[in-house]
């Protein structure tokens, strides 16, 4: 048994300020360590089992003396009673520490969900997207929650406002959320079935998109009215005129237009490589370019030209409205990517061009296997006479004369 020490006062334990272990009695195997005048603390030693063990009770003054006696008499009892208090104090931090690692809420889950998965996607347009929703509409309501507390009520709590006033939109974070809650189910943040899974599940308590979905395509230009506007759009200046014809005459996505480059051209054989990173489908297009769109790039064409074809007036990519303002300011009833749908039905009702060479010019994704077949070559001569018919109709000029079965045509 430790011998018990002389019962210090707590003004005689205030004047103890010399350095070491100092014995203050009441307990035995209760010291205060002085480290200077401005470091002291408790400390109980005491076997525990077969080992030796030094116990921190806490500082001098914030713990007193009295306070440090009431501790040291109580870890006496738990070692008595066949405990390690060490070995318990190990345990509950690291018991803590995991429920620390695993403790993340709903934004946390998300953010690295982001940090994983967001480098893969094609452009930082689609990462966005998602930020952008997600704390517009779902952080607000379960932002703040532990991601292992999130249940099929919280989802609801999210969509259900949404689901008829903006299916698309609920739809899509439906999407969003089920893939960050089967990320934070990976990596241990939760346990359990997918509150927010469509089939079994979600299908049961919401309409299908299908029922309350409103399709809302994109505005065409009729094709008769699509020669006058073409008319109106060349006498236009500026940067955003010359980048909404060659658009047209491409019958390709303004997006892929504001981001071209001139590394992408090929002057020599006017053709447009679009690296699959920058499609849609995630495949490379090449498009034939016809004399009429040659002439707007050889306008804009120097020596010296790299980087972005179509600049804006302060530099870089010209804006996601720059091509729609314009539209608006000549009172078209209509958007730029809908003069694709122009092109699609000019080709389909006032040309003899094969269907899947149209579908071939848009970069479409093609569900017949048959047509897909098509693909293993990309037609560029073939459909390079089409753009060249295209740029003609729109001109107002005759178009060649051929025969439907010519195989420049088919």
């Amino acid at each position: 048994m430790a011998r018990q020490a002389k019962e210090l006062s707590a003004l005689a334990v205030g004047r103890l300020i010399d350095p070491g272990h100092h014995a203050v009695g009441g307990v035995a195997g209760l010291y205060l360590y002085v480290k200077d005048a401005d470091v002291r603390s408790w400390v109980l030693r005491v076997m525990v089992g077969s080992k030796r063990r030094h116990i921190g009770l806490g500082g001098y003054p914030t713990v007193t003396l009295a306070q440090a006696r009431d501790k040291a008499r109580q870890m006496r009892l738990e070692i008595e009673q066949g405990n390690d208090p060490v070995l318990q104090r190990k345990a509950a931090k690291s018991q803590l520490q995991a429920q620390q690692a695993v403790a993340k809420t709903f934004e946390q889950a998300a953010t690295g969900y982001l940090e994983t998965h967001g480098d893969t996607w094609k452009n930082a347009k689609h990462r966005a997207q998602w930020a952008s929703t997600l704390s517009t509409y779902v952080y607000p309501q379960i932002g703040t929650m532990m991601v292992k507390d999130i249940d099929v009520s919280h989802v609801l709590a999210v969509l259900s406002p949404l689901w008829k006033s903006k299916n698309e939109t609920a739809s899509r974070l439906r999407g969003r959320i089920e893939a960050i809650l089967n990320w934070a189910l990976a990596r241990g943040y939760r346990t359990g079935e997918n509150p927010a899974r469509w089939k079994g599940l979600l299908d049961n308590l919401l309409a299908a998109p299908s029922k309350v979905r409103v399709v809302e395509h994109h505005r065409a230009m009729p094709i008769d009215d699509a020669p006058d506007f073409f008319r109106r759009l060349r006498l236009q200046g500026g940067m955003a005129a010359m980048a909404l014809e060659f658009t047209i005459l491409c019958a390709a996505r303004s997006g892929e237009v504001r981001g071209a480059t001139w590394e992408e051209v090929d002057m020599d054989n006017a053709v447009w490589t679009v690296s699959r990173e920058r499609m849609k489908a995630g495949r490379e297009h090449r498009v034939p370019l016809s004399p009429m769109a040659m002439e707007i790039l050889e306008d804009l064409h120097s020596p010296k030209c790299a980087g972005l074809i179509f600049l804006a007036p302060r530099g870089g990519a010209l804006s996601d409205m720059a091509l729609t303002a314009l539209m608006r300011r000549m009172n078209a009833d209509a958007v730029p990517h809908g003069f694709r749908s122009t092109f699609r039905d000019w080709v389909g009702e006032r040309t003899h061009f094969a269907r899947e060479l149209a579908e071939h010019a848009l970069a479409h994704t093609l569900e017949s296997k048959v047509e897909a077949a098509y693909r293993r070559g990309d037609a560029l001569e073939k459909r390079r006479f089409m753009m060249t018919e295209w740029g003609k109709f729109l001109s107002g000029m005759s178009p060649t004369l051929v025969s439907p079965d010519q195989d420049a045509i088919r």
